[in-house]
């Protein structure tokens, strides 16, 4: 059986499909500038001898129909896909799901309504899941469509954890609570380094740590979320790329009486301008890090930001897990940032974290160990691969 996973922007169509017998990435690519007058379409795949193969063409792609129409199209010309027949299921990321789905659900009309319902909570993310979700059911009607929701791991949080201390009604008739993001990879990871420790997920408290332009933290108890960083929208948190972060909620009411700001300015300040980038002016931590390094003030401060606020999001947790097997990063920076990693750990050796500094800064890839064999606490760097969690997930869902 093949399971095909999509993840539909406004703009843009990301691809992968695996083979379920061993989980082989078959083909994988994207379409992207959807709507402009010419689109580009990339596809990569494997053929029955195990030569890669990549094609890029540029083309005319005006809506998400087209899109997914040569994503087929491209799959069986490359013959990874000789038939529709051969696919067991359509897999589809879906940003949030509300407090509805907890876990992958086929879609039928009346999950879509459900997606469609929680659209105030998803503005940019989930009409264009919806787009992909509507031409795929038609393309492919007899293959079922699976969503899988980036929030659906993290509805195991207690209300303690996901409530506001705000007045009662806005939960209960606006449902403003704490959704939290990234769930597919936090759920993927932590179930690697269950493998990585040798114990069941369900037997392993964690500190997930999903560093990139986005980025966010997980308190796993006994293989299930309990806290996270991201809350009602991805804002809350960690500093990230563009994205502030936590912040005192008055410097909203300051910049708007005082500098007059309104809501789209705000939302522009406070998800496109600041994080890293307001910081020192760049979003690009490689970039940072040569800034830094050159004595750029602003660069060094940014970076001393990101980690302070990353030391202190995993001293809480540890102190709200009570004892934790591992820390695992992962995510851009999370998998390729030794600085980053090292500043992360280097004030929590009494807490029982041990970094090895040189297997920490190795140049190696893949999943690895970063403390030291006497660390009581070890610290993972482990690869997300949220396409094949999604075909995981998928398949469990329709076998």
């Amino acid at each position: 059986m093949k399971i095909l996973v999509l993840n539909s922007g406004s703009s843009s169509v990301k691809y992968q499909l695996f083979r379920s017998d061993d989980w082989l990435s078959l083909a994988s690519g994207a379409v992207s500038r959807i709507g402009e007058s010419i689109g580009d379409l990339s596809c990569r795949w494997t053929d029955a001898d195990g030569v890669r193969h990549r094609r890029d063409d540029s083309l005319a792609i005006p809506n998400h129909h087209a899109a997914i129409s040569h994503i087929i199209a491209s799959l069986r010309e490359s013959g990874v896909l000789v038939d529709l027949d051969e696919l067991g299921a359509i897999g589809h990321r879906v940003v949030h799901g509300g407090e509805v789905f907890h876990s992958p659900t086929i879609i039928d009309d009346e999950v879509v309504e459900v997606i469609k319902a929680v659209i105030p909570l998803a503005p940019l993310h989930n009409p264009a899941h919806l787009a992909g979700i509507a031409v795929a059911r038609e393309l492919c009607p007899d293959v079922p469509s699976v969503a899988v929701f980036d929030t659906a791991f993290h509805l195991t949080m207690p209300r303690t954890a996901y409530r506001y201390a705000l007045p009662e009604y806005l939960y209960k008739e606006h449902r403003v609570r704490r959704y939290g993001f990234h769930g597919t990879s936090h759920h993927y990871v932590a179930k690697r380094a269950a493998a990585m420790l040798d114990k069941p997920l369900g037997e392993c408290n964690l500190i997930t740590l999903h560093l990139g332009n986005g980025a966010s933290a997980t308190a796993i108890r006994n293989g299930h979320s309990v806290d996270t960083s991201m809350g009602l929208t991805p804002l809350e948190g960690l500093v990230m790329g563009t994205r502030s972060g936590d912040l005192d909620p008055a410097i909203i009411f300051y910049l708007s009486k005082n500098l007059g700001f309104d809501n789209d300015t705000l939302d522009q300040l406070l998800n496109r301008q600041s994080g890293l980038l307001g910081l020192s002016g760049v979003n690009d931590v490689r970039e940072i890090h040569r800034l830094a390094k050159a004595g750029d003030d602003r660069a060094e401060l940014a970076l001393g930001v990101f980690s302070h606020r990353l030391v202190k999001y995993i001293g809480a947790y540890y102190a709200l897990l009570g004892e934790i097997d591992a820390i695992v990063f992962t995510g851009g920076i999370g998998e390729n940032d030794a600085v980053i990693r090292s500043r992360a750990c280097h004030t929590l050796a009494n807490l029982g974290v041990h970094l090895d500094e040189p297997a920490n800064q190795a140049p190696t890839g893949g999943e690895r160990v970063i403390s030291t064999p006497e660390s009581p606490v070890k610290v993972f760097v482990v690869p997300t691969n949220e396409e094949l969690e999604i075909a995981q997930q998928v398949c469990d869902t329709v076998t």
